[in-house]
Parts: structure tokens; sequence; C-alpha cells
């Protein structure tokens, strides 16, 4: 596994109202626990980014990003290859954007103006055209809706054997019911322990699990079709609806953009 020993240097001195950041990780990659003096706003590009804090592992799949307050420490790995877009804030523009880690959905504004960025090679903003820019893109952070974690876990003893057998097997299309059973409660109470200790239904951590484990799939060139059948759907077209209304791109986008060389 490959290991960075920290992050570049921003340099203090740089009259930015953000920096923007192209990264690019090999499979298997890791930069070790570090905590950044500015807030960082990471998101994939292609790929899964994969964010400890503290205890938990933060998920960025596409249409979401991880939003990390100055000084909280944070390690990054990826299984897979990985391309991502870090924006550094420096901390006094951080006042009142969140608080704590979380997940935060990227507007279309947010991502239009990122891509603008990357595809000038804009690292600082510094005209006042860019600088207004970047305050838009500061702006969006602020109202963004946020989540604790796109796919959250949890160690409650009755839910966590339950989430963990998923994972195994993303594609087990066996009901609620069937797992509340499984656990030896009702399917109400499971449903109440999902709301309780994820923030979301069972259905939609399920979904959210699906995208995931499709994105992995597809980054590593697997057809629409095969992973289709390898999450337990049907038919590819009832797949392909799912994944395009949580990730806002068809499968078959993800898969041909992880597959251009960056």
């Amino acid at each position: 596994m490959d290991l960075a020993a920290s992050p570049p240097s921003l340099g203090p001195g740089r009259p930015y109202p953000l920096a923007c950041r192209i990264l690019h990780f090999l499979p298997r990659s890791r930069i070790q626990r570090h905590a950044s003096p500015w807030g960082e706003l990471n998101f994939a590009l292609s790929g899964i980014m994969e964010i400890g804090i503290s205890e938990t592992t933060y998920l960025s799949p596409p249409q979401y990003a991880i939003w990390i307050p100055p000084g909280v420490p944070h390690c990054c790995q990826n299984q897979g290859e990985v391309h991502y877009a870090c924006i550094d804030i420096p901390a006094a523009a951080c006042v009142d954007l969140p608080a704590a880690p979380c997940t935060l959905e990227i507007s279309p504004v947010m991502r239009a103006i990122l891509a603008d960025f990357e595809r000038r090679g804009i690292a600082y903003p510094d005209t006042p055209e860019d600088r207004r820019l970047a305050q838009v893109v500061i702006d969006q952070i602020r109202v963004a809706r946020a989540y604790a974690s796109y796919l959250p876990s949890t160690t409650e003893p009755v839910l966590a054997p339950v989430l963990a057998a998923l994972q195994r097997q993303p594609g087990d299309k066996r009901g609620a019911a069937h797992w509340a059973a499984t656990a030896g409660i009702t399917e109400r109470t499971l449903l109440r322990h999902c709301q309780q200790h994820l923030g979301m239904s069972f259905n939609e951590w399920r979904q959210r699990l699906r995208v995931v484990s499709a994105l992995e799939m597809l980054d590593a060139g697997q057809a629409v079709q095969t992973v289709a059948r390898e999450l337990g759907y049907s038919t590819p077209s009832a797949f392909i609806a799912m994944f395009q209304r949580l990730t806002g791109q068809s499968p078959d986008t993800a898969r041909k953009r992880a597959a251009t060389p960056t």
C-alpha cells in the first residue's frame, strides 16, 4: 500500500479564498492521519474516496462530498483507483460552515464551477472574477444538504450484524422481514432501529449500499448488465433507473469515466 507522509503544503501567505487540488490515487493508496489548519471539501471525480475520521469511515460517491472542518484529524484510503478534488478553505472562512465532519450533497452549481476551475487549471482563484466564483462555492457549502455519512454504520449489537451481512452480499434480495427474523426482532423494530441509528430507512440504506457496490464494480470494468445481475436486479433497466436517481448519472457514464485515463 502506497503511503503519503502528509498532504501538500498550501503556503499560508497565498491570497486566496480557497485552493483547488486535483489528486489521483492508485489502488490501495493511503495518506496517514493528519490534521489541516484549513477546512477540506473532498469529492471523487471517479472512484470512491474513503476518509477515516475518529472511528467512522466516510464514503464519497458521485454527487456527494466529505466536509472536514479545520483541525480535525483524518486519514485517506482507497481500495480502487480514485481521481478526486480537494477544496481547501481558510479557517477564517469556515466560521459558518458545518462545525462537524459530514457528507454534503454537491449542487449542480458547485460542480459546474469546480469543473470550470479544473478545466482552466485554476489552483488559486486570483482574479476578481474567479474569486467571486470561489465565494459562490463557499456559499454552496453553507447551504448544502448535510448527512452524517453517505453510508452510515453502527455498532448497535442488533443492527450491526444485519448490515454486515448485507455488505457481504449486497445483491441479496430478501426483505426486511427476513433480516428482522435473523436478528430475533420484529420487522417494525428493525425499521425503527434503522431510523434511530442510521438516520434513514432500511430500504434507503440498502439502495446506497448497492450504489457504492455498483461503483466499485463499474470502476473495475464490469459491464452494466453484469453489475445489475450481481446486485439482484431482474432487469438492467431497473438497476439503471435506481443508479441514475441516486447519483445523477447513468452507470454506463460512470463506467466509461472510470476507464478514461487521467
